[in-house]
């Protein structure tokens, strides 16, 4: 083998290389920060939970935010999953035996971007019907504002309570997870196409 074709080897080596390292970097990072902004919820839900002996507060909520929300949450789950497995995909990469594909590689990336992007959308959903719920009955609440205590001797309660806001802060927190995953995951996106030539010619 000639110098130059060293060179040119070498070259090749230290971009596929940089490829993994960054997959490995950019799927733990990902990992621990989904798993640490998405466990936030988690235990503010609970800490309601333990003081209330309800999820919900006093408003009945629409039932298409349950399921949006419910779906969130699973999506959240399979990015964190997702993320994990980028972790396994940099040790392939780094293989020359176990080498994906240029288009294994692609996929995988597009995949954890098209859940990410479903969850964003799923968490503007919840957070707008949530919001617009709340607008509702801040608009039919008199002038002077809305009682901080409410009693009612019958029907449904329809006051506002702090069940609302910790559920609008967990959507918050998710939605920050999201935003991050898309971020991280468009970056990975970006190296991916950056070193396509490389994995091509491995």
């Amino acid at each position: 083998m000639s110098m130059l074709e060293r060179i040119v080897a070498g070259f090749h080596s230290s971009k596929i290389d940089g490829l993994a390292k960054t997959f490995t970097r950019i799927g733990w990072t990902g990992f621990w920060l989904q798993l640490v902004l998405g466990s936030i919820p988690v235990l503010l839900m609970s800490y309601v939970f333990v003081f209330s002996g309800s999820f919900s507060g006093p408003r009945t909520g629409l039932p298409i935010v349950e399921f949006l929300s419910t779906a969130n949450l699973l999506v959240l789950l399979f990015t964190i999953v997702w993320f994990y497995r980028y972790t396994g995909l940099a040790k392939r990469i780094a293989d020359p035996q176990t080498r994906p594909t240029e288009s294994a590689v692609v996929g995988t990336v597009w995949t954890g971007l098209v859940a990410s992007s479903l969850g964003l959308l799923f968490s503007m959903l919840v957070m707008l019907l949530d919001v617009g719920q709340l607008l509702f009955y801040f608009l039919s609440a008199p002038q002077a504002g809305i009682q901080a205590v409410q009693t009612t001797t019958g029907g449904s309660a329809s006051w506002v309570s702090a069940v609302d806001l910790v559920s609008l802060m967990a959507l918050i927190l998710t939605l920050g997870a999201e935003v991050v995953t898309l971020v991280l995951g468009l970056w990975l996106m970006f190296r991916t196409t950056q070193t396509a030539d490389e994995l091509a010619k491995g």
